[in-house]
C-alpha cells in the first residue's frame, strides 16, 4: 500500500489526501480505515502509549480521492463538525474528469436527490420528491483532452454521492465510474472524481486555511493537472 500523504497537520486536525479506494470510516467491509491508518501515524511520529484520539469531520467516497480532514482534538471535532453540518466556513472543491463537454463553462445544478440504501446509489431529480433532499453545487468547465474535459466542481451541499447523481442527471459519466454510466471500469476501481482543494477557518486558533490536494499518477490526470497549472 503507497505511503499515508499528509497535506497538513496541527495540534487540532490533520488532512490526509486519501487514495482511491480507502474507506474513511469502517463499515460492513470490515476493512481496515484510513482513520486506522492515521491512529498509527501519529501513534508513532509522537510515541504515544495509549490510544490516539482521532475524530472523523466528513466523509468522501471509496472509489474517490483527495482532500480528508481528521480531528486530533474533541474541541476541534465538536467544531469542524458543525461548520460541516451547517456548510459555513468550508468551501470544497473537486476536479472531475468526464466523457462530455457541459453546454456552458459554468453551470448552476440544483436538483432533488433520493437515496436508494440497496443499490447503495443516489438519483437526480429536476423536481422534488418523497424523501428528497436539495443537492445545490457550481461547475466550471477547465480543460479538454482528445477523450474526456475536466471540470472544477464546488459544493454547496453534501448530499450522498452527490456530485455523481448530479452529473449523470446532465448525461456526464465520471470516468471509471461504472455505477453513474461510464462504460468501463478504472485498473485500479476507482474513479477520476478528486476532492481538490478545501478552504476553511480553523476550529480552534481562527486562522484560514487552504489545502490543494494532487490528484492520484496516472496519464489523465497527469495531462490536466499540466495542462491547467502551465
Amino acid at each position: 500500500m503507497p505511503q499515508l500523504e499528509v497535506l497538513f497537520e496541527d495540534n487540532h486536525i490533520i488532512a490526509i489526501n486519501k487514495r482511491c479506494g480507502d474507506i474513511v470510516q469502517g463499515d460492513k467491509t470490515g476493512d481496515k480505515t484510513l482513520g486506522d491508518e492515521v491512529k498509527e501515524y501519529l501513534k508513532k511520529k509522537y510515541n504515544k502509549p495509549g490510544d490516539v484520539f482521532l475524530g472523523v469531520t466528513h466523509r468522501i467516497d471509496r472509489p474517490t480521492s483527495g482532500i480528508v480532514l481528521f480531528a486530533r482534538t474533541s474541541k476541534a471535532l465538536t467544531r469542524l463538525n458543525q461548520m460541516f453540518q451547517e456548510n459555513k466556513s468550508i468551501r470544497k472543491t473537486y476536479w472531475a474528469v468526464v466523457d462530455g463537454k457541459p453546454s456552458k463553462t459554468t453551470l448552476e445544478l440544483e436538483h432533488w436527490i433520493t437515496r436508494d440504501t440497496k443499490q447503495n446509489k443516489s438519483f437526480a431529480f429536476d423536481k422534488e420528491q418523497k424523501d428528497s433532499q436539495k443537492a445545490c453545487l457550481t461547475l466550471h468547465y477547465l480543460h479538454s483532452s482528445e477523450r474526456f474535459h475536466l471540470l472544477e466542481i464546488e459544493l454547496h451541499t453534501g448530499r450522498h454521492h452527490q456530485i455523481r447523481a448530479q452529473l449523470a442527471a446532465i448525461g456526464l459519466h465520471i470516468k471509471g465510474d461504472l455505477k453513474y454510466g461510464f462504460p468501463r471500469s478504472n485498473k485500479d476501481g476507482g474513479i477520476h472524481l478528486h476532492a481538490r482543494k478545501i478552504e476553511f477557518v480553523h476550529p480552534v486558533n481562527g486562522n484560514n486555511i487552504s489545502i490543494v490536494a494532487p490528484p492520484p499518477k496516472d496519464a489523465v490526470w497527469d495531462y490536466f493537472v499540466r495542462s491547467v497549472e502551465r
